[in-house]
């Protein structure tokens, strides 16, 4: 069976709008959508570095139309939201901003779906608060920052010369990256979607700033991994095992850490890489509704 069609950016963000939402730097404007009927039980899904929202959009009517009502938007920096320019990105401020989404859209108890950054985000809600989390889901992502492996232009990205290499970077690049955390192949008209996420507003210059979270992830692993261990709701890894970044070493831990929680491996053939959701999208909806239950 042929892979869906990722949709456009411009019918993606048709289908939602920008909101003002607080966080401790102050009051931001972050592209949000819902999705499914209003009185559907809550799914909240979390994107990664350095795309957006636009990642779950072959996932997000699979969820609608099994009576769930998604949430899913771009954090500060990324997509459609504001980027600003000189910000201290931060962590701590994207799980402010994400339950400020919550409170303004009257959001109390929610599943959570993670990706890369957006583990991180989960991580530090779960810390925060775990009773409003009813399920877990995870897909590839930095859970424990010692078994973290980024890749050649993260690495450059995130250093002292982070600022001047972004100015680099372009959707050639960026494909070329995207081609080497990939386990299957995910068509080009698909990834100049998600290119044109990055680099809208020149987002793709925020890179360096948008990395600290890699810093964070050492800073607070005292709270951060405790908080992922011990959460006592339903939780699910749907993972890639053929991504070079937080792969098969990863779910390797993940097994012997929390024995108890679900797991489905996207091991092909061909296995799946970085991008659960975009490289197996049927897999992933499947796993994902079979885990969610229906609304």
């Amino acid at each position: 069976m042929s892979r869906a069609a990722m949709l456009s950016t411009t019918h993606w963000t048709a289908g939602g709008e920008r909101i003002t939402v607080h966080g401790r730097t102050g009051a931001h404007k972050l592209f949000v959508r819902q999705d499914g009927p209003a009185a559907g039980a809550p799914v909240t899904l979390v994107h990664g570095f350095p795309t957006s929202s636009h990642d779950w959009s072959l996932i997000v009517p699979r969820l609608a139309e099994r009576g769930h009502r998604v949430t899913t938007f771009d954090l500060l920096g990324f997509g459609h939201s504001d980027k600003p320019r000189k910000h201290t990105y931060s962590v701590l401020e994207q799980a402010d901003l994400v339950e400020d989404i919550w409170a303004t859209l009257a959001i109390a108890d929610t599943a959570l779906v993670a990706h890369d950054y957006g583990v991180s985000v989960a991580q530090e809600l779960l810390a925060r608060n775990p009773g409003r989390i009813t399920k877990m889901a995870w897909l590839n992502g930095g859970l424990y920052p010692d078994l973290h492996r980024p890749v050649t232009v993260q690495r450059l990205l995130h250093g002292p010369f982070g600022p001047v290499l972004a100015r680099a970077v372009t959707e050639r690049g960026f494909r070329t990256t995207m081609h080497r955390v990939l386990g299957r192949d995910v068509p080009d008209h698909d990834l100049h979607t998600m290119w044109e996420s990055v680099s809208r507003d020149r987002g793709h210059l925020l890179a360096p700033r948008l990395l600290r979270y890699i810093d964070e992830r050492r800073t607070h692993k005292d709270r951060w991994i405790p908080a992922l261990e011990g959460y006592r709701g339903p939780t699910l890894f749907a993972w890639g095992p053929a991504d070079p970044i937080s792969g098969a070493h990863v779910l390797a831990r993940i097994r012997e850490r929390m024995p108890l929680a679900s797991v489905t491996e996207l091991a092909g053939p061909p296995a799946v890489g970085h991008y659960p959701q975009v490289e197996a999208p049927d897999e992933v909806a499947e796993a994902l509704g079979a885990f969610l239950g229906t609304s």
